[in-house]
């Protein structure tokens, strides 16, 4: 599936890619990888053409998608930004799908770290360690830094995510939405970067 619109205005002249509107914004934004212009608005030199035209969106895609994880959730145009521009970040600026020593460890089996939670009364965002575990299958959160034990612990099989930027104000904003006692439970969570 492809990550653009049919028939796109825009192209990535340094990728040989042609894009949709939204993700040349994506594009723009990492400039020492690509490069983008109109396809109707921008005059084109001829090099430009003959790259376009000796690339394309098929041969970039056998290149740069050449070792994307079968579990690996490829978006599509509808997708939110973020998805996006993680997804346009991975494939061309980090080039985790050409060289899988540079993937994150997505699947390592256990993950740590801070997220930005907000509290249940005050909707204040506070840092919170989070603990990702495959070999439990939870989600933990901690609502100290030195807590033996979690606030909560969220099984996977009972977890949804959704991104919710507009909800939490933040564009990395995420409602994680898990079972408790046989009743849903939601929380608010962000992380500063969207990596």
């Amino acid at each position: 599936m492809t990550l653009s619109v049919a028939d796109p205005d825009w192209a990535s002249y340094t990728l040989g890619v042609f894009i949709c509107l939204s993700c040349s914004g994506i594009h723009r934004n990492i400039p020492q990888v690509s490069k983008v212009k109109s396809v109707r608005l921008d005059a084109w030199e001829e090099a430009q053409v003959e790259f376009m035209a000796s690339h394309g969106n098929d041969a970039a895609r056998a290149t740069f998608e050449s070792k994307v994880p079968s579990f690996y959730y490829r978006p599509t145009f509808a997708d939110c930004q973020l998805l996006r521009e993680q997804w346009i970040r991975a494939k061309y600026e980090r080039q985790e799908f050409i060289h899988p020593e540079k993937q994150e460890p997505y699947s390592a089996g256990y993950r740590e770290g801070f997220l930005w939670k907000r509290g249940r009364d005050n909707g204040q965002f506070l840092s919170r360690k989070f603990v990702l575990t495959e070999r439990e299958g939870a989600l933990k959160y901690f609502n100290r830094n030195d807590a033996k034990e979690p606030k909560a612990v969220m099984k996977i099989e009972h977890l949804n995510a959704t991104f919710q930027p507009a909800k939490i104000g933040h564009p990395h904003g995420l409602q994680v939405t898990y079972l408790k006692d046989n009743s849903t439970r939601n929380i608010f969570i962000y992380h500063e970067d969207g990596k």
